[in-house]
């Protein structure tokens, strides 16, 4: 039998060639797996293990991808709202606005003109919404009114007609004369809700300077003879004023035949808002025809105040 070399059967591996030596390339190309390529480890850049740079790499694309889907249209910011982005706006200056019924000098802002803040913290404030009166035996309004010639005139806020002296009433126990009366489409009163066409009102003055307004509430109807010829002397442009000679009117054809009234205390309807103003308002209405009307809204299509609060005022009216 061969000899056995104990040698070899104690250590297999003693005489094999060390790891860290190359093998033979016919050999390699049998035994050795594919060559790979160095570890990074080689090379200058930073050391990382394996499966950290693995999760570096992979990492790496998935925010590659994120960016790609991503990379579209983005939505506008929101703009802040104006107030964030600059300063408050100035304020207003109503140092040189004139009253009226539209644009800045429109009836909200009446109180913001000089001279007028009772407009807005005045406590019997009119026009009011007529309602929830008591019924009492109310004192007639004696008239002493008699046809006058007149002068009219379109101040630019409503038409207006001057009387002469000497057309005065009696209420309360005084008397009082009328200095002018003038016109508002629609009316400014309103009972129970309820507006009218238009309205005239009669402002008188006592010998103690104090105001009296009688309200005539107007509705449509048949044409009205003294309205036409106040109509017939319109002037032709704002601020002209007509005297007609030998033209009168009988005022006291611009009252309902029935005068049962309304009346409470309230203020002037136009600036500076005066109050402690004696209102009495008819119930019955006059009769204009729409033609009239129409002449007078292609003047002034709005030019009524807003109803004010009537702040538990007392009114009375006719039973």
């Amino acid at each position: 039998m061969p000899q056995i070399d104990k040698s070899k059967a104690e250590d297999p591996f003693k005489d094999a060639p060390s790891a860290a030596k190359p093998a033979p390339a016919e050999k390699a190309a049998v035994t050795a797996p594919p060559p790979r390529k160095p570890p990074l480890a080689a090379t200058p850049r930073p050391v990382l293990k394996m499966p950290e740079l693995s999760a570096a790499q992979e990492l790496t694309r998935q925010q590659r991808e994120m960016m790609l889907a991503t990379s579209g249209p983005r939505k506008a910011a929101a703009a802040k709202p104006k107030a964030a982005q600059s300063e408050r706006p100035a304020e207003v200056d109503f140092s040189q606005v004139h009253w009226g019924y539209s644009g800045l000098g429109a009836p909200e802002n009446w109180a913001k003109l000089p001279g007028n803040a009772l407009c807005g913290n005045g406590k019997r404030q009119s026009p009011i919404d007529i309602r929830g009166g008591i019924r009492v035996d109310l004192e007639p309004i004696k008239f002493d009114y008699r046809p006058t010639q007149f002068r009219i005139t379109d101040n630019g806020h409503t038409v207006q007609i001057d009387v002469a002296e000497g057309n005065t009433i009696t209420v309360m126990g005084r008397s009082w004369q009328l200095v002018q009366l003038h016109f508002h489409r629609p009316s400014e009163e309103r009972v129970s809700g309820k507006s009218y066409e238009m309205s005239m009102h009669l402002v008188h003055r006592d010998y103690a300077n104090n105001l009296a307004v009688i309200a005539v509430l107007m509705e449509r109807g048949p044409e009205h003879p003294v309205i036409q010829t106040l109509w017939n002397h319109l002037p032709l442009d704002t601020g002209l004023s007509v005297e007609p000679p030998n033209v009168a009117i009988d005022l006291m054809k611009l009252l309902p035949e029935r005068r049962d009234y309304y009346t409470y205390m309230g203020s002037l309807t136009t600036p500076p808002c005066t109050e402690n103003v004696l209102w009495m308002v008819f119930k019955e209405p006059i009769l204009v025809s729409p033609e009239q009307i129409g002449i007078f809204a292609r003047l002034y299509p709005n030019n009524a105040r807003p109803v004010q609060p009537a702040n538990d005022r007392l009114i009375k009216e006719s039973r």
